[in-house]
């Protein structure tokens, strides 16, 4: 290993590096682990008699190489530190993934084994502590080998995955968990655990501090990564990544809330002090950073610790908000926006990823309505042809309004649902009609990225609101407030817009697609059956055409659709209101759909692949009820394709699956029934000839 980086620094380019293959330099270091456990003392004496010279050799190249650059260095400095720094890339990754390689819920660690740890992380953290001081040192401008930086964020990971889990268990201060060490202690009688005792003398070993001063230098690490590697963005994704899952650990977590440099970063994430958020190319890293941010800031006691409110900080990205809000529309679409609309709702984004009850949710809510609001349908009436700016617009809104673990709960009294809804509509509305009022594009190169990825996106925005639970969609008729019919009609004609080739072709494009439609059918049927019979009936074939489909999520979507349209002309076949009146005119139009679908969804139970049967089932029952004379010229026709004592089978396989069915729609029925069809799909593919 240490060796091939002389060779292939002098090929000149004509041998390949070894650490750029990612999948082979894992495949080595996934089994170093388990050969150096057999002999751990003796490879780590290795290890550390080639790591100390070289650290030695670094420190050296490095004071000659002072506050410049490695490029700036003499040809044969330079040559000399890229050789060290590649043998110390290297000697880092190995110690990384040998004390990564603990396994605390197996067998106890050997005797002594924590020191050896010790030793090796003592290494490689001075070595971070050395390429941090050049860097910090020289303003940016004395980078290590960007190999280097991701060996050493592979240590962070492994050390972090093996020795913080238990941070805050074995602190004694008031600073991290006194609560939890107290738990503990009386849980454990006081008495430090074989971990805890294991833990303690690692750090006693390492000799660099305890548990939070190393803790300070990984997370300082982490904060010039994100200021001095603006346009590395592997670098900058991985240091993110170590960042997310330190804030995610429970104990990791509480500790980063103590430290100074987690404070600044939640003071100052802008691009002023992180370049790397000023990076197009980073943008998606945005998120991420503001997700982790808001995480630790919303985690118990976070706003106390770090001082400052989540009010507090989002005013930075409020104050982008403002001077954007005052454009007119042509400046707003002027291609200076574009950036700082981008960054807006990526930050945003993430902002929202991390709120994760009333409470938080509601936070955010108050500080964006009502002044904030109505820049997103402006920028979606702005921007609806631009990918990048309206790709991020609609993500943020479907994070926004997703009601993920009853969120958006607001108080009964409270206008806010129907407001967030209006908003809503408002974005759907703007872009839908713009791209509606478009020519459909005649070159199909990349379509998916410049059309369908953002009605996809404005259509899992409505769906998020539609089926949030958190509006009273009866309000809008009621008070004649046309938000919901418009967003409707627009997301329909959207849907419809597509061609269903092409809607079946790109699965995240129908998943938006089948979603609406089962939302639809479920919560607002008056509105689909108050179409043209010529539209109703493109979206049963839509339907018709998703049920056969091999994506499991797909055909449950679609059955759950037809379940709703039969349950709902079952119950109400003798009832005059328009909504049966229309639905018997569009059967009157079409009078084999029930026929049709009953036929499809017994071949797909009989003949269809394992992994859908079990969607399938659940309108099969309310479809027999809706039209029991499908049901008997589905059976009919499937005896007549059979021998004759095959049709003796089948007969009394049908016969056992309707006997004692209620003409009920009860879960108790209902469970009855798929228990019936699951023993006849297996009593009738034992002898069904096709």
């Amino acid at each position: 290993m240490l060796g091939s980086v002389e060779t292939v620094l002098r090929s000149d380019g004509a041998l390949d590096d070894p650490l750029d293959d990612d999948g082979s330099l894992k495949e080595q270091l996934d089994r170093l682990p388990n050969i150096c456990r057999f002999q751990y003392a003796p490879v780590a004496t290795m290890i550390i008699a080639k790591f100390d010279p070289l650290l030695t050799q670094y420190q050296e190249l490095m004071r000659h190489v002072g506050s410049g650059s490695t490029e700036s260095a003499p040809p044969d400095v330079a040559q000399r530190l890229a050789i060290v720094e590649g043998q110390l890339t290297w000697l880092t990754y190995m110690v990384g993934t040998i004390v990564g390689g603990h396994s605390w819920s197996g067998a106890q660690m050997g005797d002594g084994e924590e020191a050896i740890d010790a030793s090796l992380s003592r290494r490689a953290l001075q070595l971070a502590q050395g390429v941090d001081y050049r860097l910090t040192s020289s303003n940016g401008a004395g980078r290590s080998d960007p190999k280097l930086e991701l060996a050493i964020l592979f240590y962070f990971q492994n050390f972090r995955r093996v020795y913080m889990f238990m941070w805050d268990q074995v602190s004694g201060s008031g600073t991290v968990g006194t609560s939890v060490v107290s738990m503990m202690a009386s849980k454990l009688d006081s008495t430090p655990s074989t971990k805890q005792k294991v833990y303690q003398r690692m750090f006693e070993h390492l000799g660099m501090g305890d548990h939070t001063a190393v803790a300070n230098l990984i997370v300082t690490k982490i904060g010039n990564n994100l200021k001095y590697w603006p346009e590395e963005q592997e670098i900058v994704a991985k240091t993110l990544e170590l960042l997310l899952d330190m804030a995610g650990g429970y104990s990791s977590s509480k500790l980063l809330l103590t430290l100074e440099t987690v404070r600044f970063l939640a003071r100052h994430h802008t691009e002023d002090h992180f370049p790397f958020l000023s990076n197009p190319q980073n943008s998606r890293h945005r998120t991420t950073f503001h997700a982790i941010l808001a995480r630790l800031l919303l985690s118990p006691s976070g706003e106390e610790k770090l001082g400052l409110t989540l009010e507090q900080f989002v005013d930075p990205i409020l104050n982008t908000m403002g001077h954007l809000e005052s454009f007119s529309p042509t400046d707003l679409r002027n291609e200076a926006a574009r950036r700082p609309l981008i960054g807006v709702f990526r930050d945003l984004r993430g902002i929202a990823a991390s709120l994760h009850n009333r409470r938080t949710y509601g936070m955010l809510f108050d500080v964006m309505q009502p002044q904030h609001m109505p820049l997103f349908s402006r920028v979606a009436d702005a921007w609806w042809d631009q990918p990048d700016v309206i790709i991020s617009l609609l993500r943020f809104m479907q994070e926004f309004c997703h009601n993920k673990a009853n969120r958006v709960n607001f108080d009964q009294s409270s206008p806010n649902g129907i407001l967030l809804f209006r908003a809503t509509s408002d974005v759907v509305c703007a872009f839908g009609r713009r791209i509606l009022a478009s020519p459909a594009p005649t070159d199909t190169t990349d379509i998916y990225k410049r059309r369908y990825k953002g009605i996809g996106l404005a259509l899992n925005v409505l769906n998020s609101a539609l089926g949030g639970n958190y509006v009273c969609f009866g309000v809008f008729a009621l008070y004649n407030d046309p938000a919901l019919d418009n967003a409707l009609d627009v997301a329909l004609k959207l849907a419809l817009n597509i061609p269903l080739d092409d809607v079946i072709a790109y699965p995240k494009l129908s998943k938006s697609f089948y979603g609406l439609i089962e939302l639809l059918f479920r919560n607002h049927k008056a509105t689909v059956l108050s179409m043209e019979t010529g539209v109703f009936m493109q979206l049963m074939t839509a339907v018709h055409e998703g049920l056969q489909t091999s994506d499991a999520t797909i055909s449950s979507l679609c059955a759950n659709t037809i379940d709703h349209l039969a349950t709902f002309y079952f119950e109400n076949a003798s009832r005059d209101k328009p909504e049966m009146r229309n639905l018997n005119k569009h059967l009157a139009a079409q009078p084999n759909l029930f026929s049709s679908l009953t036929a499809t969804l017994f071949n797909l139970l009989l003949f269809g692949a394992p992994q859908n049967f079990w969607a399938v089932m659940r309108p099969m029952l309310s479809l027999m009820l809706a039209s029991e004379s499908s049901f008997t010229a589905y059976k009919d026709h499937l005896m007549s394709t059979q021998s004759p004592e095959n049709q003796a089978l089948l007969n009394d396989a049908f016969s056992k699956l309707v006997h004692d069915v209620n003409r009920s729609l009860d879960s108790a029925n209902r469970d009855r029934f798929t228990q019936r069809l699951t023993a006849f799909r297996v009593a009738s593919r034992a002898f069904l000839t096709l």
